[in-house]
């Protein structure tokens, strides 16, 4: 199996007729993914390379059966269209855009609250991919291959880091899943490793956060109490200067909270075995897994 995307998907992309979306829209379609239609006010009727546009979301679920979208509008945009989706019914919403107003976040932060059983991953964030079923986002999925390792991370370049050296020794992924690093994230770490738990495939789970907020220790406290399968962590940021934004926006510490150094300690606690390097991390979890 797989989480959150694979053979059953069927993929919406607001914003396909603009370059970045053509461009992953197509390298997601070449993959394997099922990606049934675009939407662009105004461009209804045409089409990309065979692709249907549509003028709204709405339109597109109508006449495709769409169950998941793929949002790469721009910021001041991207709000509106990750709530058209999900007012569309759309079960899952991957935000690829990055630069989203914080107050646009907690807008569609509060009507996720309202709408059961949608999901929104990112924003700001490289997607999702389940190797040999289905690619959402901009992951570069010939770096992967299928196998039992869950990988979930807040930074992109390092979701492909650790999955490549995990794949360099033998070992592939379940899924992959990028949440993203702003203030203000659709999914949390705890919401992706309880699908991660609860996936047959998924028998090891690395976790990739980062410098800045608390999920890291919240997820620490959510592993220790309800995960069973080992799960191996790694923290960007360990020289990372107080005060300073470190690439993401979600990623800036304040005093001693939110540090590096604070969360490896908070997981390593709760028996999650933290690298101090993705190359440290990816031995960890090939020494388990061999194990």
């Amino acid at each position: 199996m797989s989480v959150l995307v694979g053979k059953d998907t069927r993929l919406v992309v607001t914003g396909l007729t603009g370059r970045e979306g053509t461009f992953h829209a197509l390298n997601n379609r070449n993959y394997g993914t099922d990606v049934v239609a675009g939407v662009t006010p105004g461009k209804r009727g045409q089409d990309v390379e065979g692709i249907p546009v549509f003028d709204t979301v709405h339109a597109a679920v109508a006449e495709t059966g769409a169950n998941t979208a793929m949002i790469f509008v721009p910021p001041r945009f991207a709000a509106d269209s990750i709530l058209e989706a999900l007012d569309a019914g759309i079960e899952l919403v991957v935000a690829i855009t990055e630069g989203i107003p914080a107050h646009d976040e907690l807008r569609v932060y509060t009507q996720l609250k309202r709408t059961p059983g949608a999901r929104l991953v990112g924003p700001n964030c490289p997607g999702i991919l389940s190797p040999g079923k289905a690619n959402v986002g901009i992951i570069p999925a010939s770096f992967f291959k299928e196998g039992n390792v869950g990988v979930v991370s807040r930074s992109g370049t390092l979701t492909y880091q650790i999955g490549n050296e995990l794949a360099q020794r033998g070992f592939g992924n379940s899924s992959i899943v990028g949440i993203g690093g702003d203030p203000v994230p659709g999914s949390s770490f705890i919401d992706i490793i309880e699908l991660f738990e609860q996936d047959p495939q998924t028998e090891l789970i690395v976790m990739s956060g980062e410098i800045g907020g608390s999920a890291e220790e919240e997820a620490a406290e959510y592993i220790a109490a309800n995960v069973t399968k080992p799960v191996v962590g790694y923290i960007a940021g360990f020289t990372a200067p107080p005060g300073k934004t470190m690439g993401h926006a979600g990623a800036i510490v304040s005093g001693t909270a939110g540090t590096a150094k604070a969360k490896a300690e908070a997981l390593e606690a709760k028996g999650v075995r933290v690298g101090r390097t993705p190359t440290e991390t990816a031995e960890i979890a090939m020494e388990i897994l061999s194990a």
